[in-house]
Parts: structure tokens; sequence; C-alpha cells
């Protein structure tokens, strides 16, 4: 198999999907079309921005195609006019229909970022955060037109430390999704892969993202909203309503001890607990949090070490 003979279209849209399209051009393939989402609009003033693998594969060269949709006559034809051997899609976030899937004489390849058949969908590696899972991992699939129910040809697990968040833990599946797709795609392309079917029954759905799940209040257990926190502080943002205002939290801790039987009043779940250098440490329910990054209604984002002291002990926050 000569790797330069191997044309591929290749979709995505964050950079997820650019530590991928890297790697495959760096192994020799010969990527002749990047398909991404279009440009779109970004924070308070609207301001125009290009999806990160847009970026990147003008920075590499190669041609760029950026459709509403995948299911109009000309998207069909600016796939089929490349006479790709393989459609390679990381996080492009939209389903692929049956005559595109059918152009490609090697078949579509996805690099999901979970262990399918748990968390098809949208937002697998948030869910796997949300739910306190311990591992996730990279599955390299064929596609078909179901939402993430390909066949799978190899993956991989990857540890979720207990800290980490959203944004580190897409780095390191990107990373981990990337080396295994070169390491899948010549026995794959050689026809030495038997992929395996999922298995239906075992299948969990995950959903996109909406504004309003990051909220949380304080009758939440700690790892319940560390969960949130972790999951949903990058977007939409997690959150606590206070007065109708909202205080944001970009960074927490679980509190594993916590004597309340030192304080002079009755603790009740939303009261700081102490408010001293780095520790912020708010009552939740039959545990407790130390809030270590926030946003005070009207004020900047700052670390707790820097704003513990401007809280007091035995208030609400």
């Amino acid at each position: 198999m000569n790797k330069k003979d191997i044309k591929i279209v290749f979709m995505g849209t964050p950079e997820f999907s650019c530590v991928v399209l890297r790697a495959v051009v760096n192994e020799g393939y010969n990527v002749s079309l990047v398909v991404t989402q279009p440009d779109k609009p970004v924070g308070r003033k609207h301001v125009i921005t290009p999806p990160d693998l847009k970026v990147c594969a003008e920075e590499l060269g190669i041609e760029v195609y950026q459709p509403n949709s995948m299911r109009t006559d000309e998207a069909f034809d600016a796939v089929s006019e490349q006479a790709p051997d393989l459609i390679i899609t990381a996080a492009y976030g939209k389903i692929l229909p049956e005559r595109i899937l059918n152009i490609p004489r090697l078949g579509n390849i996805n690099v999901h970022a979970s262990l399918l058949p748990k968390y098809r969908g949208a937002s697998p590696v948030q869910s796997c955060l949300l739910n306190g899972d311990e591992i996730t991992g990279v599955t390299i699939m064929n596609m078909d037109v179901g939402m993430d129910t390909g066949a799978m040809l190899s993956h991989e697990e990857l540890k979720i430390t207990p800290n980490i968040h959203y944004d580190e833990l897409m780095s390191e599946l990107a990373e981990v999704g990337a080396k295994l797709l070169v390491e899948t795609l010549p026995s794959y392309i050689d026809g030495n892969i038997v992929p395996v079917p999922q298995n239906d029954d075992e299948a969990v759905n995950c959903f996109p993202i909406t504004p309003d799940m990051g909220e949380f209040n304080w009758d939440f257990s700690a790892q319940k909203i560390h969960n949130i926190v972790r999951a949903l502080s990058t977007w939409p943002g997690a959150y606590v309503l206070n007065d109708g205002n909202k205080l944001k939290v970009y960074d927490t801790e679980v509190v594993e001890v916590f004597d309340e039987s030192t304080l002079p009043f009755e603790v009740k779940n939303g009261m700081i607990l102490k408010a001293h250098k780095s520790d912020l440490i708010i009552k939740c329910d039959n545990s407790y949090i130390n809030l270590k990054e926030l946003q005070v209604p009207g004020g900047k984002r700052l670390k707790s070490s820097d704003c513990a002291h401007n809280f007091k002990v035995g208030t609400f926050i």
C-alpha cells in the first residue's frame, strides 16, 4: 500500500479534528479536501470566526469546503468530484446521508470520542464527565446512516482523572484518537480488519448540550456539582443562582472531610464554612465542595486564593 495513493476527504470542526487531521497528513496520506462547518459569529461582538479545522487545513495547504448541509446536490458533487478512496470524520457534527457514504470505495471511518456503544451522539465527552465515569476512550468505526451506530474497527481506553475538565480531556482523547487511527488505517485499507457490530442492547445515547444544563444548586451532592463544573464550565457555563443572579463556577474540588462541629452555627446547604487563602468551602447535600475559581455577578473571574477573603463564614453564597 502506497499511502500517497490513498485519496481522503476529511471532515471535522473543532480542535479535536485538527489533531486527527495532522496525524493523517503527517503519516503521508493524500488528503485532497477538508469539509467543515461554515464560519460562525462568536462572542458578544459576534465576530465571524472560522472553525478550527478550516484554519488547520489552510495551514496545511488543503482545499476547504464549508456547506450548510451535506444533503444538497452541491455537497454531493463537491465530494464525488474528489473521487476519494476514503472519507474520515472526526467531530464533524453532522450525519452524512447515504449517497455521500456510498461515494468512497474503501468506505467511511469515524473517530468517535467514547467507547461505543456507550455515548452515541453529540456530547460523549461531556456525558462521561457528567456521569462521573472513571474510564472513557476512543472508538474507530465505520459510518452508516445512523447516529454512531456503525461497526467498530478498533478502540482504546483512557483513564479519567478525578479533577480533569472537558477541554483537557478532549485534548487527551484527540491524541489517543489520532494515534489509534493511523495505527488502524493500514490494516483496514488492506482488508485485514473484520468490523465488529455494536450491541444495540448496550447502547447509551447522549444529546446536545443546552444552556440550562450548567445550572446547579447547593442541594446537589459535591460530586454532582464537581461533575457539572468539569463538564460544562467551558460551555455553556456552570453556575448557581443567587437572588436571580448567576454565580459562575469554573473550577472545584470535592472536600472529602470537614468537621462541622468546630463551627458556632447550624450548618445548612449553601453556607460558607471556610474562606481562607485558597479555600472557599461550601456545604452541599451531605458533602462539601471547594470553589477554586469563580465569578460573582458583575465581577471578574478569579481564583479562590485571590477572593476567598471577601466572603464571610456562616453566610450563604
